[in-house]
């Protein structure tokens, strides 16, 4: 018995918009979600070579979690290409002063490198505060388990 794969083309995927509030979230676990959600694995419709995943935007990124002693032993490392030109931050500076990047930078890692993943990126909006300029949009909430 043979089953046909279904291909979906760019012009027939329909993108919604979704709300996550990242608040007493663990971060690893918040951003393998956003990235499943990006990226549309979560759809039956999922085709790996075409963007069908959502948009999504995060309220609250200054309220997310880290587990362990992440605070004081995990780094972010920025190199600038000049020598002596590694920037590094520890996660508690990230949390208290950069806290977009810091969510950012966790989806960043689980999503795909290339074209394709980088206009996945572009559909991923990160908020410090409970307030968003994307009323306009009706973004659905969405919770994870």
């Amino acid at each position: 018995m043979q089953r046909q794969t279904t291909i979906i083309k760019p012009q027939e995927v329909t993108h919604k918009w979704y709300v996550v509030d990242a608040k007493g979230k663990n971060l690893g676990r918040l951003a393998s979600e956003l990235a499943m959600v990006l990226t549309g694995k979560n759809k039956p419709i999922f085709t790996p070579n075409v963007d069908c995943g959502d948009y999504v935007i995060v309220i609250n990124a200054k309220e997310v979690n880290l587990t362990g002693n992440k605070l004081r032993t995990k780094n972010y490392y920025n190199v600038s290409g000049y020598l002596g030109g590694l920037r590094t931050r520890s996660a508690k500076t990230m949390i208290e002063k950069y806290p977009i990047e810091m969510v950012e930078r966790a989806v960043w890692g689980m999503l795909p490198k290339g074209p394709l993943g980088r206009k996945i990126y572009k559909k991923l909006f990160v908020y410090e505060g409970a307030e968003h300029p994307h009323a306009a949009q009706n973004p659905q909430v969405l919770e994870f388990k």
